[in-house]
């Protein structure tokens, strides 16, 4: 595929997982660093999220549990919540891998990443989720 190629089939593909969101971020980076847009949906959306191997939801928790673990992903964070109930993954699914993150990552960073959910929640109308044992 030739560069222009690759960023027409990455754009399909963010515009599928992350919507209006995505194009926010790539459109957030074009004064600044364009190339670093292009790369967002040339590679990231173009050829890894792309890949068969592993369907959008599941690519979405393994995004959620490293934005979590990383801390300091709150903007990336919310574009990620959006996009995993964008491919079907219940509230109560993002807030269980979520929980199960403080395990790994712990609590602070469990803690913080569950705030950006609710936010992302409240706006779609989606609380309270009830995920008590």
């Amino acid at each position: 595929m030739t560069r222009e190629e690759r960023y027409e089939h990455g754009m399909k593909v963010l515009e599928q997982v992350d919507g209006e969101a995505g194009q926010r971020i790539v459109n957030s980076l074009a004064d600044t660093s364009p190339e670093l847009g292009h790369q967002v949906v040339a590679w990231a959306f173009g050829d890894m999220y792309a890949r068969p191997e592993l369907p959008a939801r599941d690519r979405q928790l393994v995004t959620l549990g490293v934005l979590a673990a990383l801390g300091g992903c709150e903007i990336e964070l919310e574009v990620h919540i959006n996009a995993a109930l964008n491919v079907g993954l219940a509230p109560t699914e993002i807030a269980e891998a979520l929980l199960h993150s403080a395990v790994y990552c712990g609590m602070p960073r469990s803690i913080n990443a569950t705030l950006v959910a609710k936010k992302v929640f409240a706006e779609r109308g989606l609380l309270p989720i009830t995920n008590v044992a």
